[in-house]
């Protein structure tokens, strides 16, 4: 039904299907926004246990969703959280919520002071931070709290004057900062976090003695201020402008009042309600009345007000502007002429073309389709959408550039919305709603209400991306159903892995968490199994104590970090020998904790060692540890305790050289008390090569003989010790204690080396024939090298000499070479 002294509409949305004896009398109620559910506290006055108040939560359409008795204290008020979470505020300043579903998810104080002093008033609001709670105390002090999630209480200023408690208040939100405006009589305040600031609303009734009531539009741009003298003021929030003052003619003060004001609207409008009677006031002086039979309760939304009573549920609205210029009589709008263009098409009648004709002679086709289009979004009726897009797509047949993503949009957005306005699902959201609600928060209520089949349907009609839609869907539905406890593990596990089966992106590891919590160990295991990534079974696993199947896990993914992540776990959790056995029956654990015992660990090494009775391991950690001490006597100690070992792994190699080693140590210490000489911890070639540089040549054949040093290695270390301490005639008599195991060759390179060309003379001719030409070359006599490989006839020698001869000084002996390979290579 239209009224059209300022274009308001009201729908009937459902016949409630809660049976109330008494309606809504003595209930207190709170329905959320944007089509959310209702919930009514019956009785909330009776304080006998004997008859304790009752909590209901009912869909829109009034199907029940949870219900039980109320045994906490005295309820002050009920409202909803973004999220569709019931607040309920206590008269001790206790704020208890509740889900959807009745059950009690936690609570929270409002602080000492409301405590104290016990809560006199409270309102709950929706600001850019989350919900928020307010609350009068009976100090007649406000306490607000802007967001719920993340408590902190701010205590705003005194109201001067204030004696009892003020006539109306609401809270306001700007500049993204909640405040509270206050009526004390005739006098309105701002309270903020700093002050409280006096304020007037421009133009106010001279009439008004008192304000005896107040509403804030639902976005908090627009207020709405009821007189004692039934003056309703309309302005800004922030007080300073006025759009309307109307006179209701009635001076007794309402039950509510609220904004019925869409977005982007010229107009003001606001609801008084009183009992039986409700009022809309808007720019005009004139007023529309109504007669309510029962009980009613306004809830505000964004483009209107739903309104609640014992049997019906109905939305009133501004009448949205492309609706009026098609509906409105004997209108010549293009979006009208198009209507009915398609309804004389459809009778097979010739004025379908004048209409079009009209429309298209002033070039407004284009507007025709696009008001069609948008009135089809505003109606609830399924029918006269469809008569409205079918006149859409009529007129976009006869233009050529029409884009058509606006007539898909809404045709596709109005199935979504029929869909969740059914009776069954009770979700009556207006196509202004929607848009501001966004898709993804409509499926998250879908799911929130366990309605997933319908949430599947429209991801998928909506064509939502998998991981928002779909996945995210079943995965909820997945917590929902291993939380069941009517059916056997298997049962459900099998049921999750094929609905889970082709899901992208699911996280088995968070449905096994809510089986675990829900104290389904078994089914949470079964569950894990699905899951491919170990990073997230072995966590899980780990806080169910199911530690053997976390390390197998973990182990299995190759993944060291995760592996060594378990063994510490274990290592903390369980006693050593439990811990050391649980790593023995896995190999792999017990390499990778082996490998950090040698670098964090070493006495835990040797434990392990001992208890696996690993000789072998065990020797070599004593070697290690003895390089570590810097005493001789603690050092020999560690190293008998290896030859032990050693022994007992039948290693008799390992043994015989630790043996050595200890021989070396003491006889260095030995040297070091005789000599003075730094020795101990030197290798034994080392300590040969001091010894041999500092002149204690006997100790040093001591030990070539004691530890049985190849002859050649000790050559070599005595000729380089001699060499560099240039003691030519010590080497020349070295050089004659017995043919040299290492040749001569070395003793001419090593004196050419230190500079010593004389030196080098003396022992090229006790190289072998093999090494002449070398040694000659060497110590540069060029002759002596030309003879020797001439009698040698070897070409590859002749040529070494001729490429160390010079064309000028050498030429007759390059002459004599070049015949004698000439020779050599005719041979």
């Amino acid at each position: 039904k239209y009224y059209y002294a300022f274009n308001i509409l009201k729908i009937e949305l459902y016949e409630m299907g809660w049976n109330l004896k008494d309606g809504l009398r003595e209930c207190l109620v709170a329905a959320a926004p944007y089509g959310g559910p209702i919930a009514l506290l019956k009785g909330h006055y009776r304080r006998s246990p004997s008859a304790r108040p009752q909590l209901e939560i009912y869909s829109s359409s009034g199907l029940p969703l949870a219900s039980f008795p109320w045994k906490s204290g005295v309820v002050k008020q009920l409202g909803w959280t973004v999220s569709d979470d019931l607040l309920c505020v206590q008269e001790d300043g206790t704020v208890l919520v509740y889900d959807l579903w009745g059950g009690f998810k936690r609570h929270f104080s409002m602080g000492n002071e409301v405590s104290q002093s016990q809560v006199l008033e409270t309102k709950i609001f929706h600001s850019p931070y989350g919900t928020g709670v307010a609350i009068l105390t009976g100090a007649l002090r406000f306490t607000l709290a802007t967001n719920i999630d993340d408590i902190k209480l701010r205590r705003l200023p005194e109201v001067p004057g204030l004696q009892e408690a003020p006539s109306c208040w609401a809270v306001l939100t700007q500049d993204r900062q909640s405040k509270v405006l206050v009526a004390n009589g005739s006098q309105l305040f701002i309270l903020d976090n700093t002050a409280c600031t006096p304020v007037t609303p421009p133009g106010l009734s001279p009439q008004a003695s008192s304000i005896v009531h107040m509403c804030v539009s639902f976005s908090y741009k627009y207020l709405a201020l009821l007189t004692d003298s039934g003056h309703v003021w309309m302005g800004t929030s922030n007080l300073k402008e006025k759009l309307s003052e109307v006179d209701t003619k009635i001076k007794t003060p309402p039950k509510q009042m609220a904004w019925c004001r869409r977005p982007k609207s010229q107009q003001p409008s606001a609801v008084v309600m009183w009992d039986g009677l409700l009022i809309v006031v808007g720019e005009c002086k004139e007023t529309i009345q109504y007669h309510l039979d029962d009980d009613s309760v306004l809830v505000p939304e964004l483009d209107g007000v739903r309104i609640i009573s014992g049997t019906h549920h109905e939305l009133l609205q501004e009448v949205p502007g492309a609706c009026e210029e098609i509906f409105k009589i004997a209108s010549m709008a293009p979006g009208a002429l198009l209507l009915e263009a398609h309804k004389e098409y459809e009778k097979e009648s010739q004025k379908a073309d004048e209409y079009l004709r009209e429309i298209k002679e002033q070039s407004l086709l284009s507007e025709a389709v696009r008001q069609c289009v948008e009135a089809a979004g505003h109606e609830h009726e399924p029918e006269t959408q469809k008569t409205l897009l079918r006149a859409a797509s009529f007129g976009k047949c006869f233009l050529s550039n029409f884009p058509p993503e606006q007539f898909v949009s809404m045709c596709r957005d109005l199935r979504v919305l029929n869909a969740v306005r059914d009776y069954t699902v009770g979700i009556p959201l207006t196509h202004t709603q929607f848009k501001q609600m966004t898709v993804q928060v409509l499926i998250d209520r879908l799911v929130y209400r366990k309605l997933y089949p319908l949430a599947i349907e429209v991801c998928r009609y909506l064509k939502t991306p998998e991981y928002q839609g779909v996945s995210r869907v079943l995965k909820h539905w997945a917590c929902y159903k291993v939380q069941q406890k009517e059916e056997s593990d298997e049962v459900i596990a099998k049921a999750v892995s094929v609905k889970l089966a082709d899901a992208a992106g699911i996280s088995y590891s968070e449905i096994a968490t809510k089986a675990y919590e829900s104290g389904r160990t078994e089914l949470a295991i079964k569950l894990l199994e699905f899951e491919p990534r170990s990073g997230e079974q072995v966590p899980l696993l780990l806080k169910m104590k199911k530690s053997p199947l976390a390390l197998s896990k973990a182990i299995e993914s190759g993944d060291t970090d995760l592996v060594y992540t378990v063994v510490m776990y274990l290592k903390n959790e369980l006693n050593r020998g439990d811990f050391f056995m649980m790593l023995r029956n896995q190999p792999v654990a017990l390499s990778l904790y082996k490998q950090f015992c040698k670098h964090q660990e070493q006495d835990t090494l040797k434990d392990l060692f001992n208890q696996d009775d690993d000789h072998e391991e065990l020797g070599n950690f004593y070697v290690k540890a003895s390089y570590k001490d810097q005493r001789l006597e603690a050092r020999v100690a560690l190293l008998q305790s290896a030859v032990d070992e050693y022994y007992k792994a039948k290693n008799d190699f390992s043994a015989k050289t630790t043996e050595d080693e200890m021989r070396l140590l003491r006889f260095q210490r030995k040297l070091e008390e005789e000599k003075d000489e730094q020795l101990v911890g030197f290798s034994l070639q080392d300590t040969m090569t001091t010894l041999l540089s500092v002149g204690l040549h006997k100790h040093a054949e001591q030990l070539y003989k004691d530890f049985r040093v190849p002859d050649k290695r000790f050559w070599w270390l005595k000729l380089k010790a001699l060499a560099e301490k240039e003691d030519w005639e010590e080497l020349e008599k070295f050089g004659k204690t017995k043919k040299s195991p290492i040749g001569y060759l070395p003793f001419v390179e090593v004196c050419i080396k230190h500079h010593n060309k004389y030196e080098a003379k003396k022992y090229v001719s006790k190289v072998t024939p093999e090494q002449k030409v070398k040694a000659h070359l060497a110590v540069g006599d060029m002759e002596g090298a030309a003879e020797a490989a001439i009698e040698r006839r070897n070409e590859s020698e002749i040529s070494t000499v001729l490429s160390r001869c010079s064309a000028t000084t050498d030429h007759l002996l390059m002459e004599r070479l070049n015949r004698a390979k000439a020779t050599a290579v005719k041979k």
